[in-house]
Order: C-alpha cells, then structure tokens, then sequence
C-alpha cells in the first residue's frame, strides 16, 4: 500500500508497510501512482510496465524521462521500500494469542473537580456516578494488583487522574511512598504520572511532582477566552488568569520537558492553531491541543463540515512551526511527533493502547474498566481490586481489537502510527470498539501528513547546512 501527498512545496510518498517515506520530484511522483495498480495485478516485468506507462497518451513527459524514472520506481520496489507486503496480519494475531499482562493503571483518584468544564466527558469528576475521593486503601489493592499481574514486566505505569487529582493530594503522596515501597522486593519500576487543571497547584505539590511524577499534563485550552468560556469555574468565572503563572513555572521548574500543557479544541474555536501558538508565546515548549470528542447533538462538537477547515489549520499549523524553528523558537505539538526510524514496535503499532489489557482504569471505590472513557458503564465493569478480573470476556474482546479487526483500519495508511484509534469513540459512536470515529479518523490522518512533512522539512534544512 502506498500514499502520496503533497505538502507545502513536497511531493511526499509514504509505503505503508515498510515505514519508507520518500521525497520525490514531479515525474517519479506520478509515475509511482501509474505503476502500483500494475504490481497489484502482479506485472513485474521492467519491460512490461514501461511499456504500459508509455502507452498513457496523457503523460506531459518526454520518453526518456519516463523510462528513467519508472526504473527508479521499480528499484524501490526491489529494495522493498515501495509497494512491500503486509507480512503483519499473522503476526499480530499471534502476539493477541500471548498471556495478558496489566502494566499501566489510571487511578481515578478523585471523582470530584473544582472546575465545570463544559465538555468534561467525566461530568465534573462525577463518571455517571456519585462525588468519592479514593481511600489509601484502595490505592494500595491497586498498586498490589499492578504488581501482581505484571509478569516479568520490570517497568510499571500509573496517572493519578480525575475529576482532579490534587483535591485528594495527601493519597496520592501517600500511594506514591507505597508504591516506591514495591519497587525493590518486586523488581518494579513505576512511572507515575499526574494529570491536573492547576487549580490547586503550589509549591509544595510541584516540588513533590518534580521529584516523584514522570510526566505532568496541566489543563488548559489556549487563548484566555477560549480557556474561559469552556474551562469556567462553576460560579461561571474564568480560570486562566489563575492557572496561568503556575503553569509557567511547572514548565520552567521542569526544564521544560516531561510535562505538557494540554487543551481541547471545538466548534468554537476551529481557528485552533491561534490557541497553540498562544501557549508557544507564553513559553510552553510542550503542547497538546487535540479536537473534541462529543455528541453530535452539542453545540461544541466538531461536525464533517468543520473538517475541511481543520485541515487548513493544521497546515496552517506545521508552517508556522516550521518559521518557529528557523528563528530559533522550536516548541514540540504532540500530535506532530512523530518517530520514523524508531517508534512503538510492529505489535504495539498494530494493537493499539492496550485499554482493557495491558491499561486499566481504577475507581476510586476500586472497579476495574477498561479505560477512563468507559467508567460509569456498567457493561464494561471489569472487575475490582479487591477480587481482580472477573469478567474476562470483556478482557479478551478488547484484546482482540487491532488494525486488522476495523474493516475501515485495513486500507487506510494511517493505521500504523493511529493504531486503530480510540476503542470507546468508536462504541459511543457505533456501538462497538471494531469501528472508528470518522471524525477523528479524517483529522488524524491530516495531522499524521504535516507530522511527515515537519520531518521532511527538518530534514532538508540540515541537508542544506
């Protein structure tokens, strides 16, 4: 499988299965689309394809040309890095055939929140449910679960997560002490992690988030009216003049990595890049604005006519980017990272995030779901820590969930670095895991496109150095 694209000023041609990105010029760009239908019908032979190209009367390039640069065509294909076969669909069913393993746990840690987001899928920390802070007792089952059911797997994931983690700050220093505890008699690691609206953030907590939390995810959703408008307080006030300054110095205490600001964009503000560049411009370096996942019935929600417009945003975007690193004021947008040469290996690229496997997410009163999205829902109760997995079949249904699985994943070039997408937008959207939010599919296919791009550029400017 192959895709080609153009993007600002290059001829980009992406083979699917063998990861190669390749920069071309105008002719071997067209002649790559004139040549794959014939490798799909099983012509091989130099002569004939030539032949058959030549015989296209609508060609605007002389014939030597021609002939050369289908020859480049083909050696790619030689040397595997056009036109490769799909050599990853038995694989990964045999990997899906592997023992389960958890190695990741979201803590619910507080199902409350001091902010009144209005397009919190969480409904103000409350999950469908009721407001609970969980115990230190709970936490601990957790972790001892993490730990039990972890295999030979040294290196361990928790988020401490919300509603808002730090209104319940004493258990989370407490299970943070408790899981350092683990980590020796174990042969464990943990990485934790602490997702947070900055509300309660103080110098206390950063120092201690400093020395104990791997990453920190600080919400907020750019220019002071957006944030304002979604991310009020209940009373209806703003929270962008408060968590601003504290944001600031999180990133600048934290060298500015291994956190990220991270925002939600709507229908409200499809001019979103305004809101990634604004964070650039209050000295974030690590940014995440991603589109909104609602119900077509909200007056926020992105609709199909909004996509053409996010597309040219996301354009708009990586230009910008591009000017940003020339003038020597770089900032990473984490949905333009992207790893060409290394990256997630062939069976995570083609499984997904795990969710309902290796990733569970933990209530505060100790229910296992497969992931934060599906808590509350009662048909993906997976269990509890106290008693551990009961209800395996959900367990083995997400773990059959793959690219391969999503009738709509199989032919779309995407599908290595999305991995199949989100497993509870395609049940909210379609009442099953094994199809696809078409959405969010349209725009990550535009973001995976400037992340190549942004690559391409990088490239040539040290090319040219």
């Amino acid at each position: 499988m192959v895709h080609q694209f153009k993007n600002n000023g290059y001829n980009i041609v992406m083979d699917v299965n063998s990861g190669s990105i390749h920069v071309v010029d105008d002719i071997v760009y067209d002649m790559i689309s004139l040549i794959e239908p014939l490798i799909q019908e099983g012509i091989h032979d130099d002569e004939l394809i030539k032949a058959a190209v030549l015989n296209l009367s609508n060609i605007p390039y002389p014939k030597e040309e021609i002939e050369e640069a289908v020859m480049e065509v083909l050696e790619l294909e030689r040397e595997g890095q056009l036109f490769a076969p799909d050599i990853y669909e038995n694989y990964v069913i045999d990997f899906k055939k592997r023992p389960t393993v958890v190695k990741a746990l979201c803590l619910h840690i507080a199902h409350d929140c001091n902010l009144a987001c209005r397009y919190c899928f969480a409904e103000e920390g409350e999950y469908h449910g009721r407001r609970a802070l969980m115990s230190l007792e709970v936490g601990k089952r957790a972790l001892d679960f993490l730990v039990a059911n972890s295999g030979n797997r040294t290196n361990l994931e928790v988020d401490f997560f919300g509603g808002e983690p730090l209104m319940n700050w004493e258990v989370v220093k407490q299970l943070v002490e408790y899981g350092r505890s683990l980590e020796g008699p174990n042969n464990k690691k943990f990485r934790f992690t602490l997702t947070t609206n900055g509300v309660l953030l103080n110098d206390e907590i950063m120092e201690f988030a400093n020395k104990e939390m791997a990453n920190v995810v600080l919400s907020i959703d750019g220019r002071k009216e957006i944030n304002d408008k979604m991310r009020p307080f209940r009373g209806g006030q703003g929270s962008y003049d408060l968590i601003v300054p504290k944001f600031q110095k999180v990133a600048e205490s934290r060298e500015q990595t291994n956190y990220y600001v991270r925002g939600t964009f709507t229908h409200h503000n499809l001019d979103f890049s305004k809101d990634v560049l604004h964070l650039a411009d209050l000295g974030f370096e690590q940014i995440s604005v991603e589109p909104v996942v609602a119900k077509p019935t909200d007056e926020y929600a992105i609709t199909e006519e909004d996509i053409p417009v996010l597309k040219e945003e996301y354009d708009r975007l990586a230009k910008a980017m591009i000017e940003r690193r020339k003038e020597g004021r770089p900032f990473n947008f984490f949905h333009f990272m992207i790893d060409l040469e290394g990256g997630p290996c062939v069976a995570k690229r083609l499984s997904g995030c795990g969710s309902g496997t290796e990733y569970l997410a933990v209530t505060p009163w100790g229910d296992f779901y497969p992931c934060h999205q599906f808590v509350g829902n009662e048909d993906f109760l997976m269990g509890n820590v106290f008693e551990g997995i009961k209800r395996e079949d959900i367990r083995d249904e997400f773990k059959c969930c793959n690219v391969y699985a999503k009738e709509k994943c199989k032919k779309c070039f995407a599908k290595f670095y999305c991995s199949g997408g989100c497993a509870a937008n395609s049940y909210n959207f379609h009442g099953n895991i094994n199809d696809a939010y078409d959405v969010g599919c349209e725009l990550q296919r535009k973001r995976i496109e400037c992340a190549i791009m942004l690559k391409v550029d990088k490239m040539m400017a040290e090319e040219e150095k």
